[in-house]
């Protein structure tokens, strides 16, 4: 092993799965399996064998890793019974993985109050576990739970677990932070001493998020002396979450030169590798993730893009396409006339900053930001708004007239109904569609009846779906009381083909507010489609 190398043990499947909201399905853990094994990942650690049906058909059906080794992870066996008699230590390593992976007391707290056993008698537990494991022909490894408490509670007692393991023939001992709440130099100088008193030991580090420390302390372990690095995908796991894989990865790559089991070239696979397991928990990708997210190389600032687009280096601290992700300059009240020029090529528009309009669309959306509008989230409406004024998008339909109503009323059974029904009308090339809908609200009945118009009139809007829907109220600016105050609506869509593209509407009534974004929204399809005006009847 040289110093320079780090292995990368990835918890993402069974720490993950803690998650608050997040259950993975059998299919979902294959799929995550495989992707962290394509990117290099030299360990993944597929969840508990025995402690649930979902776990338990995964590692029968454990897909076969091209790099990594699959991992078991489970607890030392119970107190009062041998290794052999203990139906869930026995379930771990018979799993027919690569490695084990055995949780155990560190902390000598636990061990008298939470287990209610002697202290001599945890650490025998420990060391016939890891030998049973090591009989079996398994890789074993040590999860020393609590660590860092107990490091500071009762340090020999600590020190005298790691001895446990080591006798039972563990090839990693991990350090665990398991409460999150340690400091990156509490963390630095326990590993450092556990290096010294154990320095034929290979010491890994497993960290939790509650004090917002742990890739720090991942990394302060990493310069005491740790050589395998525990974390999950996006930093997923219960309560604050684990050490994020993803910012840890480029961290030790790039920024403080490890080698891992990851390739070079791989790490353009960052983001891909990120946005997948979002996916997979069907929610939003934290748009200001270090690395990886859309805008950790966005340049709002004037000052910031001006200086970006001479030499990236003055605002960026590594280049985007490393990690799989790309610079982008955001139009704001706060851009200066170099973000619009940037930011209109990235769009496809080209305009001379000699152009008179230039100073126009600045000043227009200065004056909409003011208003309440959002062009560097809504970038969909950011393109129509400067391509209508450039003479570039067909007037594809025109919403004619939408009327809302609501009820509520009691059934026969006296059970609450509350139900909105609109109307509307939209004139699609000298053609009036009128369509009505149910809905579960006001908005959702006037969304659903002006798209089934509008896909009369252009089928090719039947694959837009709307994935979130946001609403803000800004009060007023004057100071007095909020009495103009004025409602901004967010509207995310996709198509089949994965396109996301967000548009924007502003107004003092929600539904018209909605409307405006829904209208951006639909037009921006047919405009990036080159979709051609319907034709007349």
């Amino acid at each position: 092993m040289t110093d320079q190398r780090i292995w990368l043990f990835d918890t993402t499947l069974r720490d993950g799965g803690q998650t608050r909201g997040i259950d993975f399905s059998v299919a979902d853990k294959i799929a995550i399996a495989k992707a962290l094994d394509d990117m290099g990942i030299d360990y993944v650690e597929g969840g508990w064998p025995g402690a649930n049906p979902t776990d338990d058909e995964f590692f029968g059906r454990f897909p076969k890793m091209k790099r990594a080794k699959s991992v078991a992870f489970g607890m030392t066996r119970r107190s009062g019974r041998s290794s052999d008699n203990d139906p869930g230590l026995v379930a771990v390593i018979n799993a027919e993985t690569d490695a084990t992976c055995l949780v155990g007391k560190t902390w000598d707290f636990h061990v008298t109050k939470a287990l209610g056993i002697t202290l001599d008698e945890n650490l025998q537990m420990i060391t016939d576990s890891l030998k049973s494991a090591k009989a079996k022909g398994r890789e074993a490894m040590f999860d020393c739970e609590h660590f860092f408490d107990g490091y500071k509670a009762n340090q020999k007692y600590a020190l005298d677990s790691i001895a446990a393991a080591r006798d039972g023939g563990a090839e990693w001992v991990v350090l665990c932070d398991t409460n999150g709440g340690s400091l990156p130099g509490e963390v630095y100088d326990a590993v450092s001493l556990v290096r010294n008193t154990f320095p034929d030991i290979r010491i890994g580090i497993h960290t939790h998020n509650d004090a917002g420390l742990a890739v720090a302390n991942t990394l302060a372990a990493v310069e005491a002396g740790a050589r395998q690095v525990q974390g999950t995908i996006n930093g997923i796991g219960e309560r604050c979450g684990n050490a994020n894989m993803i910012t840890l990865i480029p961290n030790l790559m790039l920024k403080m030169g490890y080698e891992t089991g990851i390739p070079s070239h791989h790490l353009t696979k960052l983001k891909t590798l990120s946005r997948m397991l979002d996916s997979r928990i069907n929610r939003h990708s934290n748009a200001h993730a270090p690395y990886v997210g859309d805008a950790a190389f966005a340049h709002k600032g004037g000052l910031h893009a001006s200086a970006a687009q001479k030499d990236p280096r003055t605002y960026e601290h590594i280049s985007p396409e490393t990690v799989g992700n790309s610079r982008q300059y955001i139009v704001s009240d706060q851009s200066g006339k170099s973000n619009f020029i940037a930011r209109f090529e990235q769009l496809g528009i080209a305009i001379d900053p000699k152009d008179k309009r230039l100073n126009s669309l600045i000043a227009t959306v200065k004056e909409q930001e003011y208003k309440g509008y959002a062009y560097d989230i809504a970038e969909a409406s950011l393109e129509l708004m400067v391509a209508r004024r450039l003479g570039h998008v067909p007037e594809y339909f025109t919403i004619g007239r939408f009327r809302v109503m609501d009820e509520r009323r009691f059934n026969a059974k006296g059970s609450l109904i509350v139900e909105s029904e609109a109307t509307a009308s939209v004139v699609v090339n000298g053609n009036t569609y009128h369509e009505a809908a149910v809905g579960n609200g006001p908005v959702n009945a006037v969304d659903t009846a002006i798209r089934k118009a509008l896909i009369r009139g252009y089928p090719i809007l039947s694959g837009v779906s709307l994935v979130d829907y946001k609403v803000r109220i800004l009060t007023g600016e004057q100071g007095d009381g909020g009495t103009d105050a004025v409602t901004r609506v967010l509207i995310e869509c996709e198509d089949t083909d994965n396109n996301n593209w967000t548009s924007v509407g502003v107004s003092t009534n929600i539904i018209d507010a909605s409307v405006m974004a829904l209208t951006d929204a639909m037009t921006w399809k047919l405009y990036k489609s080159g979709a051609t005006l319907a034709a007349e009847n």
